[in-house]
């Protein structure tokens, strides 16, 4: 159960600082512990444990308490010490711990979902326990008598769930693809919107109420960037992982946005520069380059007696374009795409060799991702996934702030 230790090199990569194991199955959730050294896990095999740093620079098991069901889901207020673990079974469970972090006590069972929990938020100003689960649906809790107040369902599984304290806006994700904006009532809600965007199921999101930003993660690979404050609604989509995006953490300091995937990248996205927004592709019944007509243009081929081609799209500039007139592949991190994407001809003659140069740097995290957190103000971060180890890292190489002052300016 014992942690590993690792020397810190100067690096312009992530550190990892500590390996965490002993869980006998899939780690759920993890969360580092504000102002300790210490980490709450939430585990597949029916554990919630708390892992203090001794004296000796491991980690140690202060706390272990099993469950009825498998834990799916956490969330932990810090300042109050109240945990909230989702289970499998679909009820969420209350904890209080100590101060010393070494004993648990229980609180109450919630009835929240007929399904595993997928994601849970406290709000403690309105004494809210809000989540999401695979019953398809969100629902809120009252935190003092324990009983429902409102659910709302969706039409797929609620995959993951963000929440605006404020405004009581709630955001959640699907395995449609589909995001739904809520505005969460006392007993009833309301449907603001739904943002379209991405070509697989969201498996993460992150809210920042100071510039009025979603960022979606999905099983498409891909993140997308919604402007919600804006006026234009703007979207920016960024293309550089390779499998889907498991977790993603922005830090509005810094203008970063740090992605974990499931084969093990960790991507830090800058987004402090004035990116482009990938155009929406054009349909055409024929080549926008050469005119040459599309397979299914039959009219077109009869009447030139040509073979029809097949359709493709630069992602440059949208446009709907033949093999022959697509024939190169270019990055292009203005406007997101990180690897070689196809863009036609006439656009990859446009981008020059500094346009291709790198928006994020891309790291190895060497383990299935499947959940991250971040602790902000001292630029630590925890992974865990399927390979039931607990990653501890110091991500202030490359995320632009100091472990002695917070952040710095880059």
């Amino acid at each position: 159960m014992a942690a590993e230790i690792h020397s810190r090199p100067q690096s312009s990569r992530p550190v990892l600082l500590s390996k965490v194991e002993g869980h006998q199955d899939v780690v759920s959730a993890a969360l580092l512990i504000p102002k300790e050294d210490g980490v709450i896990t939430a585990s597949e095999d029916r554990t919630i444990r708390v892992w203090l740093k001794r004296d000796s620079g491991q980690y140690w098991p202060s706390i272990y308490h099993t469950m009825s069901s498998p834990c799916s889901a956490m969330a932990y207020h810090h300042d109050s010490r109240r945990i909230f673990v989702g289970q499998d079974n679909g009820a969420i469970m209350e904890f209080h711990i100590s101060e010393d972090f070494n004993k648990m006590n229980f609180v109450k069972t919630y009835p929240a979902h007929q399904n595993r929990v997928s994601a849970i938020t406290f709000c403690l100003t309105s004494e809210w326990v809000i989540s999401t689960g695979h019953d398809k649906c969100i629902s809120w809790m009252c935190t003092r008598s324990g009983s429902m107040l409102g659910r709302h369902y969706f039409t797929s599984w609620a995959s993951c769930l963000q929440y605006d304290y404020e405004t009581r806006h709630a955001f959640v994700g699907d395995y449609s693809g589909q995001i739904t904006l809520l505005k969460l009532e006392q007993n009833t809600s309301s449907v603001i919107t739904t943002l379209k965007g991405h070509e697989g199921s969201i498996t993460s999101l992150w809210w920042d109420p100071v510039q009025r930003l979603l960022f979606s993660g999905a099983s498409d690979h891909s993140i997308i960037m919604w402007d919600i404050g804006g006026r234009k609604g703007r979207t920016l989509l960024l293309q550089g992982h390779h499998d889907k995006v498991q977790a993603i953490c922005y830090i509005q300091l810094t203008r970063q946005l740090v992605s974990c995937s499931a084969d093990g990248g960790i991507a830090v996205w800058n987004m402090d520069i004035s990116r482009e927004e990938a155009p929406q592709w054009l349909e055409s019944d024929s080549c926008q380059k050469c005119e040459q007509p599309f397979f299914w243009n039959i009219k077109q081929m009869w009447d030139t007696k040509t073979l029809g081609l097949r359709q493709h799209h630069c992602r440059k500039c949208g446009q709907a374009v033949c093999g022959k007139c697509s024939t190169k592949r270019s990055s292009y991190p203005i406007m997101g795409f990180e690897f070689q994407v196809r863009v036609c001809d006439s656009c990859f003659e446009s981008i020059k060799d500094e346009d291709r140069t790198s928006l994020a740097t891309f790291h190895e995290g060497k383990h299935n991702i499947s959940h991250m957190s971040m602790d902000i103000s001292r630029g630590l971060m925890v992974t865990c996934g399927s390979d039931r180890i607990v990653k501890i890292w110091d991500m202030t190489p490359v995320v632009g702030c100091s472990l002695a002052t917070g952040f710095s300016s880059r």
